[in-house]
């Protein structure tokens, strides 16, 4: 649990995992996103996250300057990933600040793979 404030009444917490669904769901919201994928530590593989897990594709930490959201993505081949990173470090940082008024100091768009899409 991430605390939010205290006030005169008590504390209001976030849990991490309510952090990371929304930055989850701001991230494939964008534009040149094929997917979202999960790391698994152990074997260092890979998988495709459906749009029920995105949360999978997200780690996020407090430090003392703020949020750092880290966001692994697949990109659609053809289409410039520095725009695509631009638009996912921009929106994954208004939407989480907006949303749960946490300062986010840092968004880390990793790009894990291209795709070809079927029918371009």
């Amino acid at each position: 649990m991430y605390k939010l404030r205290t006030t005169e009444l008590g504390d209001i917490d976030m849990a991490k995992e309510v952090i990371e669904t929304i930055a989850g769901l701001a991230t494939i919201d964008c534009y040149g996103l094929v997917g979202m994928v999960s790391q698994d530590i152990q074997s260092g593989l890979s998988s495709m996250l459906g749009r029920e897990s995105v949360r999978k594709g997200v780690n996020v930490r407090l430090t003392e300057e703020g949020l750092v959201i880290d966001v692994y993505v697949i990109v659609g081949y053809g289409i410039k990933i520095n725009e695509v990173a631009s638009n996912v470090i921009q929106k994954v940082s208004y939407v989480v600040n907006n949303n749960t008024g946490f300062h986010v100091a840092a968004v880390n768009v990793n790009v894990k793979g291209v795709k070809v899409l079927r029918g371009k």
